[in-house]
């Protein structure tokens, strides 16, 4: 029941929208260069051109989510961007950055366990992988 419930069609499409609508939200501020994203960037010594770059691999991975076969790719992309935001924020930023109350921390935990999800459900799609999984 559970497992039915888990990888059921519907879970799987709204979890990959919310990872959709939650990275293509914070592209605005990043884009138009919020207070808070020259903050961060200029913390992590990655203003502008980081900024920038991770705006635009962020919106490749937005993109690659859109595409029914290429969301393994897309959740790919959006667990390594996450990693590497939460690994920022324990080691550089802090948990709660110009007092956000961590929602940035906690909105990246949970892209990284949605991309978890969307990779083992798209499981059988990933080129190599496919081979030695049955």
């Amino acid at each position: 029941m559970i497992k039915s419930i888990l990888f059921h069609p519907f879970l799987f499409h709204l979890i990959r929208i919310l990872v959709i609508l939650i990275i293509g939200q914070t592209l605005y501020f990043k884009y138009t260069g919020s207070e808070e994203s020259i903050y961060i960037f200029t913390t992590l010594a990655m203003e502008p051109w980081g900024r920038l770059g991770l705006a635009v691999l962020e919106t490749i991975c937005v993109t690659l989510l859109l595409f029914p076969n290429l969301v393994w790719l897309g959740a790919l992309f959006a667990f390594n961007l996450m990693l590497g935001a939460i690994l920022s924020h324990f080691v550089f930023l802090g948990i709660v950055v110009m007092g956000d109350g961590g929602l940035l921390f906690g909105l990246g935990v949970i892209i990284l366990l949605f991309s978890i999800y969307l990779l083992y459900y798209e499981r059988n799609k990933i080129p190599y992988l496919k081979d030695f999984i049955q």
